[in-house]
């Protein structure tokens, strides 16, 4: 008797079976670990955004929830709404790039209408050379990077605290994405320097390999040439970010170098302590991450548990190999870290700390 010939099943049939058991496995972390929202204060707050779409959309669905009445207002025009609304404090993201030249003239004049101004400066400490001068014209100084809350009280800001970024989970989740976003490898960002070095020294082990490189200036690489089908130049949307990173296996996170020089105005010296954004969105797609250390991580995730580090390119080369190959122990990465992001890193987790500093003096 012939034994019967064993039918294998076409192998997009086994991806869209593995993606669809994947996303089943993120709905159910979605649903058992939905952060709790705090109970909505009766307070009238203004926001002015900063231009972030990720971070500024995050931060308003959240205040809406958490403050009675929410007040939006542009750079250009903050104490003409301020003058107006009389809100119980202005709450202002960042402070740079965007902001008219009268910016601090417009704080001043809205503090001496009795109103309570902060400020959350998000891209420290990148930008010393402004932000020394900015924190002064505020009554409350929140800052992302841990290396910055002395600096700030040393110059002479009064009422300074850490407050880390964190995610808008309702931008980036876990997705089914069509195969235009699905790789082996993700990294998306600019090419500061640190970046090109190791993507540099990455090339030759990259080569045959599923691997999207998407931001601006990747022409700075050496290896421009061998890299370049991998690369996307750009700015990537945050929801076109998000779908990258759900359909990737691996997503590779690298913080930016703090030195002074082309990219950065960090005229202090100070150096990075503290993760970024991407940290918490790559994890917010159920995606597993290997990411490079910085000295707050095990603060917020748990190396080994919620996401993998590398020091040096040759164990991110043997991290690569090995999480490619075990399927299994990926996705239990990408499980953990998706559960530790909505447990603790969402907005609605992270600005009641904010508003216990605004609403102190009530």
């Amino acid at each position: 008797m012939k034994a019967k010939k064993r039918r294998t099943r076409p192998r997009d049939y086994r991806d869209g079976y593995q993606e669809g058991y994947r996303l089943g496995l993120c709905e159910a972390v979605k649903r058992l670990n939905s952060p709790e929202v705090e109970a909505c204060r009766p307070f009238k707050l203004m926001y002015v955004p900063q231009g972030f779409e990720a971070i500024d959309t995050g931060i308003t669905e959240a205040l809406r929830l958490l403050v009675s009445e929410l007040i939006l207002a542009s750079p250009e025009t903050m104490l003409e709404v301020a003058s107006r609304e009389r809100p119980g404090a202005v709450l202002v993201m960042n402070g740079l790039h965007v902001f008219p030249e009268n910016h601090l003239d417009q704080i001043d004049e809205i503090r001496k209408l009795g109103i309570t101004t902060a400020i959350w400066f998000a891209d420290d400490p990148y930008f010393t050379e402004d932000t020394s001068v900015i924190c002064l014209h505020y009554d409350h100084v929140f800052t992302h990077e841990l290396g910055c809350v002395e600096f700030y009280r040393s110059l002479g800001a009064g009422s300074v605290h850490y407050l880390p970024l964190c995610v808008n989970p309702q931008m980036f989740y876990p997705r089914r994405t069509g195969p235009q976003y699905q790789f082996d490898i993700v990294f998306i960002g600019n090419a500061f320097r640190n970046r090109t070095a190791l993507f540099d020294e990455l090339a030759p082990y990259l080569k045959g390999k599923k691997v999207l490189i998407a931001g601006g200036f990747w022409e700075r690489l050496s290896q421009f040439e061998e890299l370049s089908p991998f690369i996307k130049s750009g700015f990537i949307p945050p929801e076109e970010t998000a779908n990258y990173y759900s359909g990737a296996k691996l997503v590779i996170n690298i913080h930016r170098p703090w030195e002074g020089g082309l990219d950065n105005r960090n005229t202090f010296q100070l150096p990075s302590r503290s993760i970024n954004p991407r940290t918490y969105e790559i994890s917010a797609c159920g995606t597993m991450q290997l990411t490079d250390i910085r000295e707050d991580l095990d603060s917020y995730y748990r190396p080994g548990y919620d996401l993998e580090t590398f020091a040096s390119a040759e164990e991110l080369k043997r991290k690569i190999d090995y999480y490619l190959k075990h399927e299994h122990e990926r996705r239990k990465f990408a499980l953990r870290g998706l559960q530790t992001t909505l447990r603790r890193h969402t907005f609605t987790a992270r600005l009641p700390e904010l508003l216990n500093v605004l609403t102190s003096q009530m």
